[in-house]
């Protein structure tokens, strides 16, 4: 009982929060969490299930949609692509790109492999969402950045 009243109240101080500083992103996000939980307390357990275990592919697939829309509206051009090539900043944004897209994939194992990893994750995430208004595609990125350094610390080792 202790364990279901603890989730309900961990995602309703996350919400509260998320209010009080203005991060809408998260106030979404939880209140979807919360709302599949208590469907699940009613006993439509396949909502959270569903979100647990598919969310993340649905979310890397939106993402990925929404960094193609210019290319659509004609925004970015192939020439525009072709350009990136010939200045420094655009170089050192497609190593950029390549080194977080690598990075990335290796966070999805991370989370994927070692839910321990998890909680650090989210922890940090809120933190730097609440104190330093980031965003919270966080917990991927964070698990991209520590896949890396634990790569790197094994290859060092």
């Amino acid at each position: 009982m202790f364990v279901l009243l603890s989730a309900y109240i961990t995602l309703g101080i996350v919400f509260v929060l998320s209010l009080i500083s203005h991060n809408m992103t998260v106030v979404y996000a939880t209140g979807i969490v919360l709302g599949l939980k208590v469907l699940e307390w009613i006993g439509w357990a396949a909502g959270l299930d569903t979100l647990g275990s598919h969310g993340l592919n649905w979310g890397i697939i939106i993402l990925t949609a929404a960094i193609l829309v210019p290319i659509a509206n004609g925004t970015v051009t192939f020439q525009t692509m072709i350009d990136s090539f010939k200045t420094p900043m655009g170089v050192i944004a497609v190593f950029a790109g390549i080194l977080a897209a690598v990075a990335g994939g290796g966070g999805v194992s991370l989370l994927k492999s070692s839910p321990e990893v998890v909680s650090a994750l989210i922890i940090g995430t809120m933190v730097g969402v609440f104190f330093f208004k980031g965003i919270a595609v966080g917990p991927l990125i964070a698990g991209g950045l520590t896949y890396f350094i634990l790569s790197l610390y094994a290859h060092f080792k």
